[in-house]
């Protein structure tokens, strides 16, 4: 079974969404299906055919989060250090063409989250940063034409 790298929040965030799903949702669904059968003819039944339809989007998403913590390797980035980024690094870049300054930290595919600043490590701009340091200027592919970041700053909290 392959690994992936996660940080303990992003693990406890997952964690929490299984938990919901079989604790609240998965009941909540069960229960809607039990309704729409009591009204009848299921043939042409929209409320239970949409009820249905809810538990199969339900059950897929628990076996794929089951699938992802049972895979999950959790990585403190707290314990890490150094100069270089690695994965859990809090990343601090200026992009050289806009002069806009962003903070991001690298964390596991499944615990991206671009509006909160969390980047995946197989996205393009993490795998730019990986082993560099501050003061390097890193080139990422976009479709409007490579970027370039320098590296301003690298804390591992």
């Amino acid at each position: 079974m392959h690994k992936f790298p996660m940080t303990a929040p992003g693990l406890h965030r997952l964690q929490e969404e299984l938990r919901h799903l079989k604790g609240t949702e998965r009941p909540a669904i069960i229960r809607a299906i039990a309704e729409a059968r009591s009204h009848g003819d299921l043939s042409e039944n929209a409320e239970y055919h949409a009820a249905r339809e809810r538990q199969s989007f339900i059950e897929g998403r628990i076996a794929e989060l089951e699938e992802i913590l049972a895979s999950a390797e959790v990585i403190d980035p707290s314990t890490l250090s150094g100069d270089n980024v690695k994965f859990g690094a809090h990343v601090w870049v200026v992009d050289e063409d806009s002069e806009k300054e962003s903070t991001y930290q690298i964390v596991g595919v499944h615990e991206a989250d671009i509006k909160n600043g969390r980047i995946s490590i197989s996205s393009p701009l993490a795998k730019a940063l990986i082993g560099r340091k501050v003061g390097d200027t890193v080139s990422v592919p976009a479709p409007s034409g490579d970027r370039s970041y320098e590296i301003l700053g690298v804390k591992y909290l």
